[in-house]
């Protein structure tokens, strides 16, 4: 696939900087940060998968102390706000 991506003056002149600086090509220099980004996305694991990590160290009697009204009484419960009426 060929892709054709205009720059403003001044990113161009960043983006050979740096290439440079690699000892890159521009071209080359582009490719890599943009197979950089892409790879990362594929290793990261789906956000499910995040929460649930996360949330297995938690004993299921945690849960039980949990406000039933906690997602609509949320600024409440975090910034201290009057509970909104119903």
């Amino acid at each position: 696939m060929t892709l054709i991506i205009e720059l403003p003056d001044e990113r161009t002149s960043l983006l050979a900087a740096k290439a440079q600086a690699q000892g890159l090509s521009a071209e080359q220099y582009a490719l890599r940060v943009l197979e950089h980004d892409l790879e990362s996305d594929l290793e990261r694991p789906p956000i499910w998968e995040v929460i649930l990590g996360n949330m297995s160290d938690v004993p299921r009697e945690a849960f039980a102390d949990l406000p039933k009204d906690g997602a609509s009484q949320v600024d409440h419960y975090l910034y201290g706000h009057p509970k909104r009426d119903r």
